[in-house]
């Protein structure tokens, strides 16, 4: 599977700082050191709908990631998958009577245009989970013959108890994994599990669903879990830098893949850093796609707004935190846009020295792109009210806000 063209990067003077940023695993926020190369993998989409603003916020919250790191002269190796066979994908397929795989391809490419829209930096390797598929099987036979998994009616479980690891990305208590378990995917409920929590690593094949070959696990296919492991594994191996997602993804997609990595190779953790993203609202409630509020990304696009006052949108609230998408959010954007092209279209300005000094700080502490967007209002207001004679300080700044925050001037 292709991922999306990158946008240049523009290089700017000076040297970028190390990302402090919050763990949830630790409960705090921890200094990143990659070495020459950093290690991400972020949780792509399902694709039976297309790209919400949550979403968005989700992915611009990574991007930045990169940014921050691509400014401290660091290469980035960044991984993504697609769940292009789950089961919302086939229920959404069966009830709008069209093939499950042409659903997952043309919301998959919508996902593409929305993210070269916003200038998200694609990932090195976007994968497929049913790409992924011959990567998997050998992980969960690994596992069955450890003795970390059982079947169960031909299904394929894996035993959070053989991880001694496990709970230790979300710290959360038995009763409250088993709530989350039911709403996000998992069957708590099912009689004859040695554990409610324990999720599925295989399913074996149902009339009417596709299957593949599973080797000695019969004809199914694959948990949700186990797809991110593997592909994760394969391409950035165990202890890379960052495990990101939305919040929604701690528990139990996070730390039932943790359990699964940790429990395969002996190793902990899985990865250095897990981060989270807060989650977007609409009327009151977070933005989901079985609730149906959504704000798409390709639909404001199609309205004539501009993806950088989209992207600007995001940018005002800090990435962990929730926030509620209004009509005034998306206007105080756009005016935003506005004031900052029209402060980087003189030739000549306010000094910018500093200016870029305040966005690398912003960023390098938790990602505090509110802080670097009223950084750069200050500029554009003194543009404004008194201009400069710094030749090329305009040019400098549009350089900056386009590496540092992805937004093009």
């Amino acid at each position: 599977m292709h991922a999306w063209p990158a946008s240049e990067v523009p290089a700017l003077p000076g040297q970028g700082r190390d990302l402090r940023i919050h763990d949830t695993a630790t409960g705090g926020l921890v200094t990143l050191d990659p070495g020459p190369v950093a290690r991400i993998y972020v949780c792509g989409i399902t694709p039976y709908d297309a790209t919400h603003l949550g979403h968005a916020a989700t992915y611009n919250a990574f991007d930045l990631v990169q940014r921050v790191w691509l400014d401290t002269k660091r290469q980035v190796h960044y991984v993504q998958n697609v769940t292009d066979v789950d089961d919302p994908l086939l229920e959404r397929a069966e009830r709008d009577n069209v093939d499950w795989v042409a659903l997952a391809e043309k919301e998959t490419a919508l996902f593409r245009e929305d993210m070269t829209a916003l200038r998200m930096l694609p990932p090195r390797h976007y994968i497929g989970a049913v790409e992924a598929i011959p990567g998997i099987v050998p992980l969960v036979e690994r596992l069955r013959e450890a003795g970390a998994a059982y079947e169960l009616d031909g299904d394929i479980y894996f035993s959070v108890e053989s991880d001694p690891h496990f709970g230790q990305v979300s710290h959360l208590d038995a009763a409250a994994m088993r709530l989350l378990s039911a709403e996000r995917g998992g069957d708590p409920d099912r009689p004859g599990k040695k554990n409610p929590l324990d999720p599925m690593l295989w399913m074996a094949a149902r009339p009417g669903e596709p299957s593949w070959d599973g080797g000695s696990l019969g004809r199914g296919r694959p948990g949700w879990h186990i797809e991110c492991v593997a592909i994760a594994l394969d391409h950035l191996g165990m202890g890379f830098d960052v495990q990101g997602g939305g919040s929604d993804l701690a528990f139990p997609h996070h730390e039932m893949g943790a359990s699964h990595a940790q429990v395969l190779t002996g190793e902990f953790p899985m990865a250095k850093a897990y981060v989270h993203a807060g989650m977007v609202a609409l009327h009151g409630e977070k933005m989901s796609k079985s609730k149906g509020n959504l704000v798409f990304v390709s639909q404001l696009r199609r309205d004539g707004v501009d993806p950088a006052a989209i992207r600007l949108a995001l940018l005002a609230h800090h990435y962990r935190a929730d926030w509620e998408y209004t009509d005034d959010v998306l206007r105080d954007a756009v005016a935003r846009l506005d004031r900052w092209r029209a402060a980087v279209s003189r030739p000549d300005g306010p000094p910018a020295e500093a200016l870029v000094e305040e966005i690398r700080d912003a960023l390098a502490n938790d990602l505090d792109a509110p802080t670097a967007l009223a950084a750069v209002d200050r500029w554009a207001a003194a543009q404004q009210e008194h201009g400069g004679t710094d030749i090329g300080a305009p040019g400098v700044v549009s350089r900056a806000v386009d590496a540092l925050l992805g937004v093009a001037l």
